[in-house]
């Protein structure tokens, strides 16, 4: 069975928040961080540190 990537990050992102629940304000610096690193200089880096 092959699930969409998109569907698989919406489920595990509803339980961390259902079950974790970490305060908003950190829900929203993570989402915002993550989108602003993503179009810096520092994207390469951080794609080769990934893998």
């Amino acid at each position: 069975m092959q699930v969409p990537l998109w569907l698989a990050l919406l489920v595990v992102s509803y339980l961390g928040v259902k079950l974790i629940r970490p305060p908003w304000w950190l829900i929203a610096v993570l989402l915002l961080g993550g989108y602003l690193l993503a179009d810096s200089v520092l994207a390469p880096a951080i794609n080769a540190f990934v893998k």
